[in-house]
């Protein structure tokens, strides 16, 4: 009997195990926040949170953003 139960715990276990694998190797995704903002994952080590107005002007921005990189290339660093 604990060794049906051993076994089953342990196969929940390894499934869990793998579906979180899965989960963390999609990438980027995007969820909302408890304060409902808006929560980019897969960045970096923490999520990017900000709420509906400031992306839309973070993202009215994104030519000027390239723009700015592309200018200022030899100073910034990539991550690797």
């Amino acid at each position: 009997m604990a060794d049906d139960m051993t076994d089953s715990e342990l196969a929940r276990l390894r499934a869990e195990n793998e579906r979180l694998k899965r989960a963390a190797s999609r990438g980027i995704t995007i969820k909302v926040s408890e304060k409902g903002g808006v929560s980019v994952y897969g960045l970096g080590r923490f999520p990017v949170t900000l709420y509906k107005e400031q992306w839309t002007r973070l993202l009215d921005m994104a030519e000027e953003i390239r723009a700015f990189i592309r200018d200022n290339e030899t100073s910034l660093k990539t991550k690797s």
